[in-house]
């Protein structure tokens, strides 16, 4: 019955709209599971047919994409100090890290930076509050968007693709896998920073 009723839902009319609208709000709100829906979306894609595998890869992409342009407009709109919450110590601590890491890599910063959702957002705000140039970030960040929905995306399909189950063990176990290779590589980029600044 639960595999029945994930089939229908993924081949509805509201799958990818809310597949987006998830994925945007993650932009902004960390604790949204942008993530996760499109690992689950790619789930249903490969173990159901719907909704079509590019179609989420396109949707995530485009919704990531303008989730983080969006606060890129923001931060340059508005600076990063213009709300409470940009004042507490933590945030400006992310800023600081943020600036350093545009001055000395933008690329590099931002394509790893879209795998780390505050992280994510500090750089995206940073980025346009310190003006690194429209023609600059905009390939880079639609770059990162990409790579980010394929992998989300993928992870779900050869985990449904593998797992025997169902859609719904499929779905739950992709979200799993996705959510421990996320906290993996976090743990790797975070040794590699403290070795960094060690050095």
């Amino acid at each position: 019955m639960l595999d029945e009723l994930a089939a229908q839902l993924a081949a509805g009319p509201w799958a990818l709209p809310l597949l987006a609208v998830l994925v945007l709000g993650d932009a902004f709100l960390v604790i949204i599971p942008g993530g996760a829906a499109v690992t689950a979306a790619g789930a249903l894609a490969a173990a159901t047919g719907s909704p079509p595998l590019v179609a989420v890869i396109a949707v995530a992409a485009g919704a990531a994409f303008t989730g983080d342009l969006l606060c890129y407009a923001i931060g340059r709109r508005v600076g990063l100090e213009r709300w409470r919450w940009m004042r507490h110590p933590r945030a400006r601590s992310a800023f600081e890290w943020a600036g350093a890491r545009l001055a000395r890599r933008t690329a590099s910063a931002l394509l790893v930076a879209r795998f780390i959702p505050f992280a994510r957002l500090a750089l995206n705000l940073t980025a346009g509050a310190t003006r690194v140039p429209a023609a600059r970030y905009l390939p880079v960040a639609a770059l990162a968007a990409t790579g980010w929905a394929l992998y989300q995306a993928i992870v779900g399909a050869v985990v449904a693709s593998i797992v025997p189950g169902g859609p719904v063990v499929a779905v739950i176990v992709s979200v799993v896998v996705a959510l421990a290779l996320g906290l993996g590589i976090d743990v790797l980029l975070a040794r590699r920073q403290r070795r960094a600044a060690a050095r």
